[in-house]
């Protein structure tokens, strides 16, 4: 076989640049691949992982593939726990409060936006300043107003903290700022009011950037753990997060049933796929224009 010169292939590179591009192309190209598969080995192991039975999941010697399909594990997520009604209540709490943090953030990031008033800098530093403190040191003072309202174990306990984001506020109110001020002024003079400016104009034109805002709203509470653990107590009112950590305890001798626990996070990742996808081509927009305006 006739050896490779690397030295006529250097020379045609340099000579040629689009072959040099082509190169780096394929060789990123070939990154992006590898770094997808990696991503999604866990996910595929979650798969298989859901369709086993329990003594292969504890097994010595990992299989990709299950040597025995198992897909009564996902009719036995239903059977084992409620996990209807927490199916409800997450639909529920996740949809009311992304509803929620869209409306009052677009409203909010629009005026401050596009209207000038005293104290408006001074609000806005003050809502960032709220993104500073941890969401964990609020859990004590929030859980004892809830309390005195009589909202533990309730949808209103539930809901109520979250539906208002700082990061909502700021991230439509500097998409606001990049909007021509000459378009709403000419919509005032058409007699248009402010509320039908904000229907007509400022929703449509912020279409991008309130996906986006929806598509993180709904994941954050879709998979909040923390505040439905401290809110509520009884099986009525918890969500899916708490649904699948139930499947956390001995039995049968195993530490836990992890099948069911794959199972049940394959079932809870429905709603948020369909969303994203509902959504992904205002994501994929919003990030476009924020490049070319970047």
């Amino acid at each position: 076989m006739k050896p490779v010169e690397v030295a006529p292939i250097r020379e045609q590179a340099i000579r040629h640049p689009s072959l040099h591009l082509s190169i780096d192309s394929a060789a990123l190209h070939l990154l992006m691949i590898i770094l997808a598969v990696l991503t999604l080995l866990p996910f595929a192991w979650m798969i298989s992982t859901s369709l086993k039975p329990p003594d292969e999941v504890v097994s010595v010697t990992p299989n990709w593939l299950p040597r025995h399909l198992v897909p009564q594990n996902f009719a036995d997520v239903w059977q084992e726990v409620p996990f209807g009604q927490f199916y409800l209540n997450s639909i529920i709490a996740a949809t009311v409060v992304t509803l929620s943090t869209v409306i009052l953030s677009s409203l909010t990031g629009y005026a401050l936006a596009k209207f000038d008033f005293p104290g408006r800098d001074v609000l806005f530093v003050s809502i960032l300043a709220t993104m500073m403190v941890p969401w964990e040191v609020t859990f004590i003072p929030l859980y004892i107003v809830m309390s005195n309202l009589g909202w533990v174990n309730t949808y209103q306990g539930l809901v109520a903290p979250g539906l208002m984001s700082g990061f909502g506020v700021f991230l439509m109110r500097q998409f606001c700022q990049t909007l021509p001020s000459e378009l709403l002024e000419a919509a005032r003079m058409d007699g248009a009011s402010e509320f039908t400016i904000y229907l007509r104009l400022i929703l449509p034109l912020t279409t991008p950037a309130l996906a986006t805002l929806a598509i993180f709203t709904f994941m954050g509470n879709w998979d909040q753990f923390l505040w439905p653990v401290i809110i509520t107590n009884a099986n009525e009112m918890k969500t899916i997060p708490l649904g699948i950590a139930s499947f956390f305890q001995e039995d049968q001798g195993y530490p836990a049933r992890y099948n069911l626990i794959m199972a049940a996070n394959l079932i809870g990742l429905v709603p948020v796929m369909v969303v994203f996808m509902a959504l992904q081509r205002y994501f994929v927009k919003g990030i476009v224009a924020g490049s070319i305006k970047g």
